[in-house]
């Protein structure tokens, strides 16, 4: 995964440029649409798109790398982009998506950028992963659907110009599933309530949905509930380990910062740098130790994907814990050994260290991940 390839030096430019700014985002709460625009000219929006729309053609082993190295500038950038990557794929997979359709959510990523996401989660609904019928509901027409309900943490959607929509239908026995949704369709208003502590930068605000139309073939994949029971192993796979490579990418540019600190940082009672005293040294050897594992643990999993053995359930979610929580440990290293100087919002560490802790909340979270394991270990 270290190996210096053209992509790898174009996407380290693209983190030196956004780390410019990504302090400034973070305090504003803004959307980094220039960074978007950045991204589009080298074609990175359609890295996972396949090549016969004009895509890379990227698998997880390119998104993966883009989504490590842009984090170390702009993490809210990457976790839009994630998200880009991971629709993206999954909708060239889908063997229940039209053609037609498809071909256009593809080649509108190709052409102008376009982004994609999935609105699953609602107020009271909480995660989808952890059971429960969406409230939101489509509503047969005579040609389509229409389409009602309030989605939270829709992450980009300043920028998102197809919304997958997690909805259930108006069926004596309903079914499930995904409506693709053009973001600017009629019926649609977005709620500025996005003010967390870290990502804030991405903008997952609010979006109600009032009646909105769409043809009747933007179904693209819903089904009966208890047929959603299984995971579809390989987007699994992608979310266990991509999302991941994003909040390691935030510990490693705080690692870089760190050592940066200590190289340059020499108290008058000391007379030499920090990095001279084997306190320092050893901590960060710790630190690298953390980011060792998180590296072995991430290019096995990608290589095992891409060669077709793609882990459980079970182990994807060990894989997912194991990353983030390694990476929150590490920036957690460096504000110790920083003490002031990492709290100081003059530096870069707090910020990262509010971005790292957000590794905590995405599906699955550690609670279930780890009541999961426990279960398995005692054969219940």
């Amino acid at each position: 995964m270290d190996a210096v390839t053209p992509l790898k030096l174009k996407l380290e430019d693209l983190a030196a440029e956004f780390a410019l700014t990504a302090g400034t985002h973070d305090r504003d709460g803004s959307f980094p649409f220039v960074n978007f625009a950045r991204l589009h000219e080298e074609g990175l929006l359609a890295l996972t798109v396949p090549t016969a729309l004009g895509g890379r053609g990227g698998g997880l082993a390119a998104a993966v790398e883009a989504i490590g190295t842009i984090a170390r500038g702009c993490p809210s950038t990457a976790l839009v982009l994630a998200m880009q990557y991971i629709s993206q794929s999954s909708i060239a997979l889908s063997t229940t998506w039209p053609q037609h359709l498809k071909d256009r959510v593809g080649r509108d990523a190709v052409r102008t950028g376009a982004l994609a996401n999935a609105l699953r989660v609602e107020p009271e609904l909480g995660s989808p992963a952890r059971g429960g019928l969406p409230a939101t509901i489509a509503r047969r027409t005579p040609t389509g659907w229409k389409i009602s309900g309030h989605k939270i943490y829709s992450t980009g959607i300043p920028l998102l110009k197809w919304l997958l929509v997690w909805a259930r239908t108006d069926e004596e026995t309903p079914r499930v599933g995904t409506f693709l949704v053009p973001a600017g369709a009629p019926g649609i208003r977005v709620e500025p309530t996005w003010d967390q502590l870290g990502m804030r930068a991405t903008r997952s605000d609010d979006v109600i949905l009032t009646d909105v139309e769409v043809p009747l073939d933007h179904a693209v994949d819903i089904r009966f509930a208890e047929d959603w029971l299984t995971q579809n192993r390989l987007q699994y796979a992608w979310h266990s380990v991509l999302v991941p490579a994003l909040y390691d990418g935030i510990a490693r540019s705080a690692r870089d910062w760190l050592v940066g600190f200590v190289k340059s940082r020499v108290p008058s009672n000391l007379g030499k740098p920090l990095a001279t005293l084997p306190r320092f040294q050893e901590a960060i050897g710790e630190i690298e130790v953390l980011l060792s594992v998180n590296a072995r643990l991430i290019g096995s999993t990608v290589a095992d994907v891409e060669a077709g053995a793609l882990p459980s359930e079970a182990e994807g979610g060990l894989i997912k814990l194991t990353i983030t929580r390694n990476a929150i440990s590490v920036v957690e290293e460096a504000l110790k050994l920083s003490g002031n100087h990492g709290i100081s919002r003059g530096n870069p560490l707090e910020r990262h260290y509010r971005d790292v802790l957000c590794g905590r909340i995405h599906t699955p979270q550690e609670d279930s991940v780890r009541l999961a394991a426990g279960k398995r270990a005692l054969g219940l």
